[in-house]
């Protein structure tokens, strides 16, 4: 299966709480709702679009409890996304949560050890796209340990100044291709990247004058 990551995110990077005042409010975090403004329709068909593409979830235990509280109360045959996130199998991140105690219906496994390996054995299993939303300590185990096919952002027009941010486990330099991208008429962008080369300038001299060419990097470890 392709892994697949979907995150909003601030012009400075920060994906925290962007759903409600109190939807994570961890670290004295105090600007939940952000992408309220910027959620218009077009935003809205792309979200849609997402989950159209679900055959299973990965979640962190905190998302999971999150959706968990809410999703398996929508119970609209007409709501699209309801109905791929309350059938597809889910898959949770957790050292604390047992299966037999998961409260959401159709939930597959709990992975609370060799997590990077046991998801590499998860991909290795179907088809079709296994999907991460929000998630943020478990997407940081995922960009450090390259195992992301796919991030799928929608990045508004605001700076939070600080949070919990998309690539803060970051350690080491990574590129990516633009798959595609949209911008809303609020303003909010969506992309979907693939991983690439990280590539820096160099200059080499042709025909006698020295011009700028992009080079791919070897040494990041």
């Amino acid at each position: 299966m392709r892994l697949v990551a979907h995150e909003f995110m601030t012009l400075d990077g920060v994906m925290q709480g962007p759903g409600g005042r109190d939807e994570d409010t961890e670290g004295g975090f105090r600007w939940g709702g952000w992408v309220a403004p910027g959620f218009d329709e077009a935003v809205g068909e792309v979200v849609s679009g997402w989950f159209e593409r679900t055959d299973a979830l990965l979640f962190g235990r905190r998302t999971y409890d999150m959706m968990a509280g809410y999703w398996p109360q929508v119970t609209d045959d007409g709501d699209p996304v309801a109905q791929r996130l309350n059938t597809a199998p889910k898959h949770v991140v957790s050292t604390t949560l047992r299966l037999d105690e998961a409260p959401w219906s159709g939930t597959a496994s709990v992975i609370a050890d060799d997590v990077p390996e046991r998801i590499r054995v998860l991909k290795a299993t179907g088809e079709g796209e296994l999907q991460v939303h929000g998630s943020w300590r478990l997407l940081q185990t995922l960009i450090a340990e390259r195992l992301l096919d796919e991030l799928r952002l929608i990045v508004f027009p605001v700076v939070l100044g600080s949070g919990k941010r998309v690539f803060d486990g970051a350690d080491r330099p990574a590129g990516f291709e633009v798959a595609d991208a949209r911008v809303a008429p609020s303003g909010a962008v969506a992309m979907s990247l693939t991983p690439a080369p990280f590539r820096t300038a160099t200059y080499e001299v042709v025909d006698g004058r020295e011009v700028m060419v992009d080079q791919e990097r070897d040494d990041l470890d």
